[in-house]
């Protein structure tokens, strides 16, 4: 069957491979539409807004100007701010701007996911004093968010969704080449994986910011998601139970994105940190799940968790393919017996898809140029990965230093795309 002794490891290898790169093509080409919907415009459900904020004083105060004047009546949603662990004037900025403050210490415990669990408690408390609210919305204090936001989640909560992620953008595509390529990353993944997979009835994958979910599935299954990608976590964790996550394509968030490598290297190394735990933990369980309850979507939750696995792989395959070059043949390559047609189609995919995506959010001749720097900001991903995997097993958490102030008028003004 093998015609050389290293078939037995790099034959599995190309077809997994090969697998996992179709399967990621095909997807991505039903992001390319939406479908029609007829919304539900009347104002129904009630909102705690909340930001979890950790010495943020350059960026809170133009994001709580913004929340206050979103198109939503006022008596259906409160804002709150976790001055989580903070040592600036965070709170006392975030108190004069209108919102509830909440003061959070605790330096054994310091991440987005332990602040979001202790104001999930409080907010069950006030419900026992007849403060209730129907879900809570998700933001980072960095944020700029569409005026429609809650109108949008509104929704898709009268329509029954548990769990949503509003499209995530990027409040400074324009002002680095990181931040400008980091942008197209977060739009691709936005319409070949989120919109993507709810157009094929799949879940989505909770983005950290712009996400809702209801009080009564907190109070239920609890948020427990306190891991360096408690986003993440919370996600497979309620898939698990049954859970999807919903995709809600105009409920816009504006994130900022990171101005520097080193930054963008910071971030993306405990993301990758955060998804190798996340599937060493919750993979065995979801495949027994997903087993037992003939459900394809938590299979496609797994295979979202191993996307670092397979780039682990996709690095040693090519660092084979150079070494058969200099030494001759070592192994066999299946893909040169695989149809070429097929193989067209991945190699086209993984270009073209990108630049319709930049027709669609009709981006800036900016970011057409940055699109040229793209492989370099996913080839970087590759020594991330790898660092990722070495300390899987470490969570000190890190903080992102934003610095990014402007007011939504200021961005609307300067902003010459949308989605």
């Amino acid at each position: 069957m093998f015609n050389y002794p290293l078939d037995v490891v790099m034959v599995p290898i190309q077809a997994v491979l090969f697998v996992f790169t179709f399967y990621l093509c095909l997807i991505g080409f039903f992001g390319m539409w939406r479908r029609k919907e007829i919304k539900i415009t009347t104002p129904q459900k009630k909102f705690a807004v909340i930001v979890a904020a950790h010495n943020e004083s350059a960026v809170i105060a133009p994001l709580i100007e913004n929340l206050k004047s979103l198109e939503y009546p006022d008596e259906l949603y409160d804002i709150f701010v976790i001055a989580d662990n903070c040592s600036d004037n965070t709170a006392e900025i975030a108190e004069q701007k209108g919102a509830i403050v909440c003061k959070r210490v605790d330096e054994s415990k310091k991440s987005k996911g332990f602040a979001l669990e202790w104001m999930f408690e409080k907010l069950f408390d006030m419900e026992k004093r007849g403060q209730i609210y129907d879900a809570v919305a998700i933001f980072d204090a960095d944020n700029l968010v569409h005026p429609n936001f809650l109108m949008e989640m509104n929704n898709r909560l009268c329509k029954g969704d548990k769990i949503i992620q509003g499209f995530l953008d990027a409040k400074n595509p324009y002002d680095t080449w990181v931040s400008g390529t980091f942008a197209i990353a977060f739009w691709v993944i936005d319409y070949v994986s989120h919109l993507a997979k709810t157009n094929l009835g799949l879940s989505a994958v909770l983005g950290g910011t712009g996400m809702c979910i209801t009080i009564d599935v907190l109070k239920k299954y609890g948020w427990r998601a306190t891991c360096l990608t408690e986003d993440m976590e919370f996600t497979m964790k309620s898939l698990a139970e049954g859970l999807k996550t919903t995709w809600a394509h105009d409920a816009i968030v504006y994130d900022e994105k990171p101005l520097t490598f080193a930054q963008s290297w910071t971030q993306r190394k405990r993301w990758a940190q955060g998804q190798f735990d996340v599937a060493h933990r919750f993979i065995p369980k979801m495949l027994r799940e997903g087993w037992r309850r003939k459900d394809i979507r938590l299979w496609d939750g797994c295979l979202y968790l191993l996307q670092p696995h397979f780039l682990m792989l996709s690095s040693f395959f090519f660092l084979m393919s150079y070494i058969q070059l200099a030494v001759g043949t070592l192994y066999t390559n299946i893909y040169a017996v695989l149809p070429s047609q097929i193989l067209m189609v991945i190699m086209v995919a993984q270009y073209v898809l990108p630049m319709i995506i930049l027709i669609k959010v009709r981006a800036k001749l900016k970011s057409w140029f940055y699109l040229l720097l793209y492989p370099l900001f996913i080839y970087s991903w590759i020594p991330i990965i790898f660092l990722g995997f070495i300390h899987r097993n470490e969570h000190e958490w890190a903080h992102t230093q934003h610095t990014r102030s402007m007011s939504y008028d200021d961005f609307v003004k300067k902003r010459t795309y949308r989605n």
